[in-house]
């Protein structure tokens, strides 16, 4: 079931990239779905490679998996490739990798592994602190390339953890007050004092939501195009050939950031609620292998990628109706990328990993 509703998802992400993508890349219409198929194919050889390691061997090279991390994401800022102010990518020829996408698995395995390790000879707090640190330091490097996105996704698997394992109450309630005066200080207090610790684009992006002015810039321009694409959408989609949000390039970054809103816009109410169904079911079925992992490890790590998956998609969905920051988070096996269609297909692999262990096979 669980790789139907996946199979289901990047058939999805298919057809609609190749709808959407048309006139993209002038004298090569099938330019973007062409390699997406080819991300899809990888991702699927990667998943059953994943599949089939034995998953406790993870739990014993935390620290190997960390460096191995880092040196990825410091090599980026050696030999890295740049697009659209950020440099996130290492060129590979054909295929263009971005490690900080794959250190959403690798660090799922990192913090499961030391949480367990360390759960029972050391203080509630300590872990909590020691595991706060292992996160923070790729999540800030991240950060600095910038990539803002896939940044907050590392805290969010941060928080996954530390629910998983049980952390008190009132380090939640620590961890959210520290992120309000964060936002604060970003936001409002260093600005006012002339220090600028985000880029422009990125402060449209995470107040255009809730920002009446009309003149928000680009982020306040998308916002507003994927909203009327999605509305104009109504019940049942207005069809491939009458999407003319999508048709016409009025909604940008319509195969990552914003291909929701083309689904909605093309399928309607009834398309879009399918769609979250879909990944209701990879939840659940993620949920369901948690549930039953063999071990305290492979529990942590199987809710860890449920988690991601979940705020991923909830973020991604967010965005495009308004209703969350514009963060640049992808939705999981529909939008284009190669490193995220990769990422995903591994963490789904993990998945398989855990449950084989679970029956013995």
């Amino acid at each position: 079931m669980l790789l139907l509703a996946v199979g289901a998802l990047l058939g999805v992400g298919l057809y609609v990239i190749d709808i959407a993508t048309v006139t993209d890349v002038r004298g090569s219409p099938d330019y973007y779905v062409d390699r997406q198929m080819l991300f899809v194919v990888l991702g699927l050889i990667v998943m059953v490679a994943v599949a089939s390691i034995d998953t406790t061997r993870l739990q014993s090279v935390p620290w190997v998996l960390l460096g191995g991390l880092l040196g990825a994401l410091a090599v980026v800022f050696v030999i890295g490739s740049s697009a659209k102010g950020s440099t996130r990518w290492i060129d590979l020829g054909p295929f263009s990798l971005q490690p900080s996408e794959l250190g959403k698995v690798v660090m799922i395995a990192v913090l499961a592994a030391l949480a367990v390790e360390r759960a029972q000879d050391s203080d509630p707090l300590r872990l909590t602190v020691l595991l706060t640190v292992v996160a923070a330091v790729p999540a800030l490097v991240v950060f600095v390339q910038p990539d803002l996105g896939t940044a907050i996704v590392y805290g969010a698997i941060l928080m996954a953890v530390l629910l998983l394992i049980g952390a008190p109450w009132q380090h939640f309630a620590g961890f959210a007050a520290v992120l309000v005066v964060l936002v604060a200080m970003v936001l409002a207090v260093l600005p006012a004092a002339g220090v600028s610790v985000l880029k422009d684009y990125q402060v449209e992006r995470l107040t255009a939501f809730v920002n009446s002015d009309r003149d928000r810039g680009d982020a306040g321009y998308q916002l507003d195009q994927s909203k009327t694409a999605i509305g104009s959408g109504g019940a049942w989609g207005k069809g491939a050939d009458g999407a003319t949000q999508t048709n016409n390039d009025f909604l940008p970054e319509h195969h990552t950031d914003f291909i929701f809103a083309v689904v909605g816009e093309m399928f309607g109410f009834v398309g879009a609620a399918l769609l979250v169904l879909l990944f209701g079911v990879v939840i659940w079925r993620a949920l369901r292998i948690t549930a039953r992992a063999a071990s305290q490890f492979e529990q942590v790590v199987a809710g860890g990628i449920a988690a991601m998956f979940m705020f991923q998609a909830f973020v991604n969905v967010g965005m495009n109706v308004g209703i969350m920051p514009i963060t640049g988070i992808p939705l999981p096996f529909v939008s284009y990328g190669g490193s995220h269609t990769v990422t995903n297909m591994a963490a789904i692999g993990l998945l398989f990993a855990v449950n084989r262990r679970r029956v013995g096979l």
